[in-house]
């Protein structure tokens, strides 16, 4: 290869560098990470909430934490292989069936993705209960901007894989759904990249519901909105903003590597 076909060369992905079984230990690393930094921001809330991570040999299969284990506890090794039918192929312990309703839904709906969050946060479950999207109000907003639709329905606890199959239709390629009197969820190309959008939603919505308790709040214009979620609200910047965390975390929760 010569010197001009090096520097054209396309650079290998983090992913494509590592093993199948490289690559599953990092995302069971990344899921174990976001739970535990999930906890700190206060979204874990008795045994609701998931994060999954698809498997890298069995792409039909995920990764997901065990029903009523305490996010600020879960380690790599705790987490269980669930497949399509809800069957734990590794791990001990079972599956929340909501859950699994939802994930699984995603997971074959959306074979891009790689990794799904949900939680009970306080901001999330407020601004669902409005039924409406978030509006461009700050630069942080705008990644979402065009990139979120609303489940415009409850009809209790998600337990049936049917509407687990309307959550992710009303999805669709986007990167997050607000389910209208539930929460939120994210979806991303990597475990980091659906934990920071959940959390960054999360906190999106916080905003929102401060400012127009303060008043009127004045939008981002829709061009300026369009051009900024291209600059912030791309799967890398998922990944960027969620490697900070995931640094200080396992710096001082070095267990959850485990």
């Amino acid at each position: 290869m010569s010197d001009q076909d090096t520097r054209t060369a396309p650079r290998r992905s983090p992913e494509q560098e590592r093993s199948p079984e490289q690559e599953r230990l990092h995302r069971k690393r990344q899921l174990a990470a976001a739970l535990r930094v999930f906890a700190r921001y206060g979204f874990d809330e008795g045994a609701g909430g998931h994060i999954t991570a698809r498997d890298t040999e069995r792409p039909d299969c995920f990764w997901v934490n065990r029903f009523g284990q305490p996010f600020s506890q879960v380690r790599a090794s705790d987490l269980l292989l669930v497949d399509r039918a809800g069957e734990v192929l590794s791990g001990a312990g079972t599956v929340n069936p909501a859950g699994f309703a939802i994930h699984s839904q995603i997971h074959e709906a959306r074979p891009d993705v790689v990794a799904a969050a949900h939680a009970h946060s306080v901001y999330g479950r407020a601004w669902s209960t409005t039924g409406r999207r978030l509006d461009p109000l700050t630069q942080d907003a705008c990644a979402f901007y065009e990139d979120h639709e609303v489940f415009d329905h409850y009809g209790g606890v998600v337990l049936e894989s049917e509407e687990g199959k309307h959550i992710a239709r009303t999805l669709g390629g986007h990167k997050a759904v607000v389910l209208r009197n539930h929460g939120l969820l994210t979806v991303g190309h990597s475990v980091g990249e659906a934990a920071w959008w959940f959390i960054s939603m999360d906190r999106c919505c916080q905003v929102q519901l401060l400012a127009e308790a303060a008043g009127k709040a004045l939008l981002i214009e829709p061009d300026s909105a369009r051009a900024t979620r291209a600059q912030i609200g791309t799967p890398g910047m998922g990944r960027v903003n969620f490697r900070v965390l995931y640094a200080d975390i396992t710096r001082s929760q070095p267990d959850l590597l485990d």
